[in-house]
């Protein structure tokens, strides 16, 4: 742990935010790859000047990336600096201060002194989400969790808000932020021999920053929890982003989506993430990738999308 770190006295304070109307804005998520410890292509996520939106800008680290410490305290001296351009705001910026924090099995803990609790909701929410965003780029840190001079940093409503990932942030058009919601989910399962499709019904409480259609997506990850339908996708897949544009929702996962533990056909596996995913009424098609690459073999089946609903292969 590394107490007392030196600050960068800050030259401009934040402007009112408007608290109406505001949701979080993470430019550049779509196909966004993780760097796995890469000093390359490394983003820094800084607040909107109008404080609606995260934005990023490529960095290149200047530290020996086998230097974790040097690593992470160079970013946070990056997260401390007002940026050139003057329509980004510092996330860790003014009476803000990080005291001290530590790294331990991928999870780095951040301690800010009692100011922090002074915030505002949504600027709060935007300065944590460019936080995390900025350091779970690192292949070491794979989780981050806020403290307050020790204590773990709470919501509005006084729950632990706990570890977060880049996933913890999702820009989700109309929601407000950090609330929950009910919804009930069609979601497609294999049948016991892994031929046909079962839909099944499930209701889940979501953070209403998740879009749907990751929900769903990572439902059918989950598998079923009934005994009439079976899992179709490898369990450990993960997710590394999710878009939607005109229609199509585009769905990219880590390479362990490759492996297949479960004894399906590959189209049941496919159209079980597809059929689900159309059920949402702004989507028609899907396109599946694979750490960025939309055109892949899955056990031995050439996928190459956009796909649509295909209700035939649903028993």
């Amino acid at each position: 742990m590394i107490n007392n770190m030196n600050k960068r006295q800050m030259l401009y304070k934040r402007i009112m935010f408007a608290c109406i109307g505001v949701m979080i804005s993470i430019l550049t998520v779509g196909c966004e790859r993780k760097n796995h410890g890469d000093a390359d292509d490394f983003m820094v996520y800084y607040v909107n000047s109008s404080e609606t939106g995260i934005i990023s800008e490529s960095y290149e680290i200047q530290a020996d990336m086998s230097d974790l410490e040097a690593v992470v305290n160079e970013l946070i001296t990056m997260l401390e600096t007002m940026p050139d351009r003057l329509q980004y705001e510092a996330p860790i910026a003014g009476d803000i201060k990080l005291i001290n924090y530590s790294l331990k099995d991928k999870l780095l803990t951040l301690n800010f002194d009692r100011k922090y609790n002074e915030l505002g909701r949504t600027i709060e929410i935007l300065d944590r989400a460019a936080i995390v965003r900025t350091f779970t780029q690192l292949e070491d840190v794979e989780y981050v969790t806020f403290q307050v001079e020790g204590t773990p940093l709470t919501d509005h409503s006084g729950n632990v808000i706990g570890n977060m990932s880049a996933d913890t942030f999702i820009y989700n058009v109309g929601k407000e932020i950090s609330t929950y919601e009910k919804i009930e989910l069609k979601l497609y399962f294999a049948n016991e021999t892994g031929t046909k499709l079962v839909p099944v019904y499930r209701s889940v409480v979501y953070n209403s920053n998740i879009s749907m259609e990751r929900l769903a997506a990572e439902q059918v990850i989950s598998g079923p929890n009934t005994d009439i339908a079976f899992p179709t996708v490898n369990r450990d897949s993960k997710i590394k982003s999710v878009n939607i544009k005109d229609g199509v929702c585009y769905i990219d996962f880590d390479s362990t989506f490759l492996t297949q533990t479960q004894s399906v056909s590959a189209e049941v596996a496919l159209y079980s993430i597809v059929n689900t995913i159309t059920e949402f009424s702004d989507v028609n098609k899907v396109v599946l990738s694979v750490n960025g690459e939309t055109s892949f073999t899955f056990m031995d089946f050439a996928i190459s999308g956009p796909y649509e609903r295909n209700l035939d292969i649903v028993e």
